[in-house]
């Protein structure tokens, strides 16, 4: 049963005071005693992910109606357990879901939904439509840059600036979808309308350098491993400013979003005595492992570039999903559970004779 307790008013307050900053979201601290809004949260029996947790919504949306931030899976995935098998070593089990960018909002319909304006300037992919408003009815079946047209999901990120310019990345974006379990066979695709928001825009240098996402940080031309931007880049046109960052990939099978858009999922955890890794208890559904890798055309002086959260170790981003159904479970199944290095057709060049998922038009034949 889902819980019913409503919004602590501090969290809510302090939401609306982020709002009058033009501060898209909010954070609390890491420790759940060090702060009267963090022990808030956690005496309303909704606990997240230890570190900073995004602020609640302060509106309800048409997928949340009664507004209490939990949007229930209809039906929930029920009697999983983490699976600790190790399957035959596959080095790659991923596919590309590349997707262009669209357009760039201050919306942000995961943390602030039907209230236009009140984020941080973000720069979205995939779907052509997302905004404020937008709900899995509304994404679903839509238009989209991604090179599958069956990927209608929305994807998105701070916008990032140099000086008072926006810089926006140029053509499709990788963004891959792998398996962050050992046993890659029980990975299974997204439920339909699940989403959820990766890092946090006031974790610290420290907290961005240690969050499980971390894989290269910021990157330019021979710079590699850094929390913030570089103070200079080769000013050369083969350089650009690129991170890579990983989501969380096991679900709880309850909900689709939690009122910190985070608690519902989780990283996978080692499995004791070895090197595997494996999906916690508390979320046993192994998922896609979404890692973004997203290039920007900056280089030269870097000491005036910023995201539109902060300092670059602000870094964060969403996803909401609106594939529709067959055609992710092919690539899936083909790709991830296959143990494949799959394009975005599905197709692994390594292993030819197992084909492609899409046809040329990224269409399931």
């Amino acid at each position: 049963m889902r819980p019913r307790s409503k919004l602590p008013a501090l969290l809510v307050g302090s939401s609306l005071l982020a709002s009058s900053l033009g501060v898209g979201t909010i954070a609390t601290a890491a420790d759940p005693g060090s702060t009267p809004a963090a022990s808030a949260f956690s005496a309303s029996g909704h606990t997240g992910h230890t570190g900073h947790t995004t602020a609640v919504s302060t509106r309800a949306s048409a997928d949340d109606p009664d507004g209490d931030g939990y949007i229930p899976a209809v039906p929930p995935v029920t009697g999983v357990t983490p699976s600790e098998a190790t399957p035959p070593p596959r080095y790659h089990k991923e596919f590309q879901a590349n997707c262009a960018v669209t357009h760039t909002a201050p919306d942000d319909p995961i943390v602030y939904p039907g209230q236009p304006g009140k984020s941080h300037d973000h720069t979205f992919m995939g779907n052509t439509t997302t905004n404020a408003g937008s709900t899995t009815a509304s994404l679903y079946g839509g238009d989209t840059t991604c090179k599958a047209p069956a990927d209608a999901s929305a994807y998105w990120m701070p916008s990032l600036y140099k000086g008072d310019k926006k810089i926006l990345p140029v053509g499709p974006q990788v963004i891959y979808y792998k398996a962050g379990v050992t046993d890659y066979t029980s990975v299974r695709p997204f439920p339909k309308g699940l989403r959820y928001v990766v890092g946090d825009p006031m974790q610290s240098a420290q907290d961005f350098r240690a969050h499980k996402g971390f894989v290269e940080g910021w990157e330019c031309g021979d710079s590699f491993f850094n929390v913030d931007f570089p103070a200079s880049c080769p000013s050369r046109p083969d350089v650009q400013l690129n991170i890579r960052f990983q989501a969380p990939s096991c679900w709880d099978g309850k909900y689709l979003d939690t009122p910190d858009h985070k608690s519902h999922m989780a990283y996978p955890v080692v499995k004791p005595g070895t090197n595997d890794n494996m999906c916690p208890a508390s979320h046993p559904v192994a998922l896609p492992m979404i890692e973004f890798k997203m290039a920007f055309p900056v280089n030269g002086d870097m000491s005036d570039v910023r995201l539109a959260s902060g300092r670059g170790y602000s870094f964060h981003y969403d996803f909401f999903n609106a594939w529709e159904e067959r055609t992710l479970k092919a690539l899936v199944d083909h790709c991830i559970v296959g143990g494949l290095q799959c394009d975005t057709r599905g197709y692994d060049l390594y292993h030819p004779e197992r084909g492609a998922v899409l046809n040329e038009d990224h269409r399931l034949p």
